[in-house]
């Protein structure tokens, strides 16, 4: 019964936003329909990419070269995933193996980035130490830096921490995000430090005024750094080709741009390709459609004060 009402209120709310955009469509004047009219174009002419990324995984091989090339699949397969999935028949690893490792070291790597993220910004943000200033202008001088300069020191720390091979191997070299403590530090600053001292004259500890005040602010800034660690390391490939000699710890990113790799033509392999590139794009898709307000919202209020 519970779920019954749930759709049943979900219907009801559909209605009735269905009704006010209705209302307010009638009331826009000539220059709101134009301006309308653009943004609804330009709204169609984004969505092509992800379209064809949808289409493009379905064709059959002898469309997925045609010229001119089709837009819309005109005899759909999943002849493509099936290529895919059993092109490791002949190894020791299964895709799903690369799908597994993939799963874990996001899901690690992008918990570890936003609460490493969010409890470096809380102290700078609200504990003026000494030195505060400098170590938050060495984290954004960090942002100077182009990955292939960190790729040796990163080598010698993973090798030397002995984790080589492991999930760690994934996920530690990940957890460091300047990006996101510059973006949770900017949106901490706006929390009242009047809030934070009448919680302490109340008797909160520090890690129970974090929880419980801080973190439901900013948790608009929290979804927007999950949803860019969750890309950075769903799509990240460095971690396997130089920490993991073990083929049963690499990533499915990996396995997605070994597919290809060193191919005599450019015609093998270019269907279970088109597969796996909607497999990589779907989680992405589907975890901005998700947070999509909180990222607006982060937008919105990122220059309030």
């Amino acid at each position: 019964m519970k779920i019954i009402d749930t759709f049943k209120n979900m219907g009801d709310s559909l209605v009735f936003k269905m009704k006010n955009f209705g209302r307010d469509i009638r009331r826009l004047d000539a220059t709101q329909w134009v301006i309308l009219f653009f943004l609804t174009l330009l709204a169609i002419f984004m969505l092509l990419p992800i379209v064809y990324i949808f289409n493009h995984a379905f064709k059959p091989l002898h469309e997925l070269f045609l010229f001119p090339p089709t837009f819309i699949v005109q005899d759909p397969t999943f002849q493509n995933f099936v290529e895919l999935m059993s092109m490791t028949q002949d190894t020791f690893i299964p895709v799903s193996r690369y799908i597994f490792n993939s799963v874990i070291v996001t899901v690690a790597a992008t918990a570890a980035m936003v609460i490493t993220s969010s409890l470096c910004a809380y102290a700078l943000s609200k504990h003026k130490f000494p030195g505060a200033n400098l170590v938050f202008g060495i984290i954004m001088l960090s942002l100077l830096f182009v990955p292939t300069v960190l790729q040796i020191p990163r080598y010698v720390v993973v090798q030397n921490l002995g984790i080589m091979n492991t999930y760690w191997g994934h996920v530690l070299p990940m957890v460091a995000m300047p990006v996101g403590v510059f973006l949770m530090k900017q949106f901490m600053d706006q929390v009242p430090n009047e809030v934070m001292e009448a919680a302490k004259i109340d008797g909160a500890s520090e890690f129970r005024m974090f929880l419980q005040i801080v973190v439901p602010i900013v948790t608009p800034a929290i979804a927007t750094i999950a949803i860019i660690s969750f890309q950075g390391a769903w799509g990240n490939v460095e971690t396997s080709q130089l920490f993991m000699q073990d083929e049963s710890m690499k990533t499915l990113p990996y396995y997605m741009q070994s597919l290809t790799a060193n191919l005599a033509n450019t015609v093998a392999r270019q269907g279970a390709a088109a597969a796996g590139a909607l497999i990589m794009f779907l989680p992405q898709l589907i975890i901005f459609l998700f947070f999509q307000r909180k990222v607006i919202a982060t937008m919105a209020h990122s220059g309030i004060k």
